[in-house]
């Protein structure tokens, strides 16, 4: 059987083949629903573009790149997910780029953009590459940056709010009881971890609760530094009884080092994360923490995309996707614990 083109979708729907062509690349040219029949249409009949054609006609790669920091980290699954799905409706592909918090792998991925490798960038990494090495005119690329917020930048953003969905975990914590609330943060004075942290700041403020010396830890939102803060933590001579981890991976490690040191979660303290990664309802006990969008906003960062690389102008906007904070076993109220400390 051969295979439908786009003048077949065309004589199937009663419409020009110019009208499939624009509603298959996602011009805004064509109002919807036209442009779902069309899509439904193409569907239906199994087409598939000639992509070197097409890539000759238009001079463009028809792939886009989602640059992340560690593309072994889960939470990126299911932002991947929302982003290859918007774009394989508009005919794209998506090209995964692992920086591991490399320079040269940074700049890297902009030159593949810059050669025209790919035709336009979702950037979660919360940071550029050096000025020195960038275009003058780094706002007129076709770059989307995704959750981890670069100030100055100018490129749009799809992101949350870190800070206020931050103060809204505290909060838990402080009314189940909790006084003495640590934070284990992400690497500030990056930007997120820098909201987070804040978020955290205002709710113990709010609460007219002060903040112990050493109630602050940095980590890198790998399990490790939770377990290893955790222990610091624990090490001062009043402990906190709950603690608020900037991300899930930290808080699953200030778990696993809490049962090393002989302490249940959360009958002697009571631990939140962020994110709401896949693993946070079956860990034990089941994480609470904030969930977010992920899959909507990877959508809604191609989306956007989409709309910059067709030339439309969103130089510095900023779209806040919602949160949800989820309360699962993890947390409970404050109670009279034993001593923290192990007999020599």
């Amino acid at each position: 059987m051969s295979r439908a083109r786009i003048k077949d979708i065309a004589a199937a729907l009663g419409v020009s083949p110019a009208t499939v062509s624009r509603a298959l690349s996602d011009s805004g040219l064509v109002a919807e629903p036209t442009r779902s029949r069309i899509r439904e249409a193409a569907r239906r009949l199994n087409y598939r573009p000639n992509v070197s054609a097409r890539n000759l006609r238009t001079q463009r790669s028809m792939a886009v790149l989602l640059v992340v920091r560690d593309v072994g980290n889960p939470f990126y699954l299911d932002i991947m997910k929302g982003v290859e799905a918007a774009a394989r409706e508009a005919g794209y592909s998506v090209l995964m780029g692992n920086t591991e918090n490399n320079p040269e792998r940074e700049i890297e991925y902009f030159n593949m953009l810059r050669d025209g490798h790919a035709d336009g960038m979702i950037l979660i990494t919360g940071k550029l590459p050096e000025d020195d090495v960038l275009p003058q005119d780094l706002a007129a690329l076709p770059v989307v940056v995704a959750l981890e917020p670069i100030e100055h930048s100018g490129f749009p953003h799809v992101m949350i709010d870190n800070t206020g969905a931050a103060r809204e975990a505290v909060e838990h914590l402080i009314s189940l009881g909790h006084k003495r609330i640590a934070h284990i943060a992400g690497p500030v004075p990056e930007t997120m971890a820098t909201l987070r942290r804040e978020g955290y700041r205002r709710a113990m403020g709010a609460a007219g609760l002060k903040i112990p010396a050493g109630y602050e830890v940095i980590g890198d939102y790998l399990l490790p530094s939770g377990e290893r803060l955790c222990r610091e933590l624990f090490s001062l001579p009043e402990p906190p009884t709950a603690i608020f981890a900037a991300n899930d991976e930290m808080a699953f490690g200030a778990i696993n080092e809490l049962r090393v040191m002989g302490l249940g979660v959360p009958g002697d303290v009571s631990v939140v994360g962020f994110d709401d990664i896949f693993l946070s309802q079956a860990f034990y006990p089941p994480l609470t923490t904030v969930s977010q969008p992920r899959i909507a906003i990877g959508r809604e960062a191609m989306r956007l995309l989409l709309e910059v690389m067709r030339g439309e102008s969103h130089v510095g906007e900023i779209i806040m996707m919602p949160t949800a904070f989820q309360t699962r076993g993890s947390t409970a109220p404050m109670r009279g614990r034993r001593s923290h400390r192990k007999s020599a």
